[in-house]
């Protein structure tokens, strides 16, 4: 799906202002229209606070920034990022000193729930066996790997299968979610909560900052490799799952 024709931005440009609707949104940065799973929402607090609204579910007017750390970096380092907020936002705002670290660590947690939700939707297991067999079965149709586990390991799961794998998180994050010290695999069925975890998934790639790749990365791939696509990237979806708590209680599963 391509991007709505979109001439050079101008200083009086109505964009930022624009009623909030379709899947598309401007980066307040770049001023670049992306499809909204690619960005990062944030609305002013009443003391002009300028907040993380991950879920984008917040009222307000919203105010979007490609979910890219590199320009986030880039113009937090510039001094420049303010400066931005406070165009959108047409008054002076505050902008924590600390947001790029918070809002990997809000998009870790977020993935996270979503992935609780599913493994209680029974939608998701964990450990080797379980996950292979779901492979084998069909009825996987998206694998997280933890972020510190082994290509090798992810291509004996797969079997050859062309099946897309993200690994935003490490294994002992993972094995949060199942209620287990540790947890490398796993595989959730298709369907509206594996479209989210991907989208999820790229937001977070997105956001990490250029650095030796992590075993696996946080990207979405293929199993050999190559890139798998932005999950959700183009269509006009709202996650809208609950908020809910990232453990779960009571699961007794081995890895394999």
């Amino acid at each position: 799906m391509a991007p709505p024709d979109d001439p050079a931005p101008r200083e009086d440009d109505p964009g930022d202002d624009a009623e909030e609707r379709g899947p598309w949104r401007r980066c307040v940065v770049t001023r670049a229209r992306l499809p909204k799973e690619q960005m990062i929402r944030f609305v002013l607090s009443p003391d002009r606070v300028v907040i993380p609204d991950l879920a984008a579910r917040l009222p307000g007017r919203g105010i979007w920034l490609s979910a890219r750390g590199d320009v986030l970096e880039k113009a937090r380092v510039q001094g420049k990022l303010v400066g931005y907020f406070a165009r959108a936002a047409r008054g002076p705002v505050t902008v924590q000193p600390d947001l790029p670290d918070t809002l990997r660590a809000g998009l870790s947690r977020r993935f996270a729930e979503l992935l609780g939700l599913t493994r209680r939707a029974g939608q998701a297991v964990a450990g080797f066996q379980k996950a292979r067999e779901w492979v084998r079965d069909g009825r996987a149709g998206l694998i997280v790997q933890a972020a510190d586990g082994s290509e090798d390991e992810r291509a004996r799961l797969l079997g050859g299968r062309d099946l897309p794998v993200v690994a935003p998180l490490d294994a002992a994050s993972l094995g949060a979610v199942f209620g287990r010290e540790h947890a490398v695999h796993v595989a959730v069925t298709p369907g509206r909560l594996a479209d989210a975890l991907r989208a999820e998934a790229g937001r977070i790639a997105g956001m990490a900052l250029p650095g030796p790749a992590s075993p696996g990365g946080a990207a979405d791939r293929r199993h050999d490799g190559s890139p798998g696509g932005a999950g959700g990237a183009g269509d006009d979806k709202r996650t809208g799952w609950p908020d809910v708590p990232a453990n779960g209680q009571g699961v007794d599963e081995r890895t394999g």
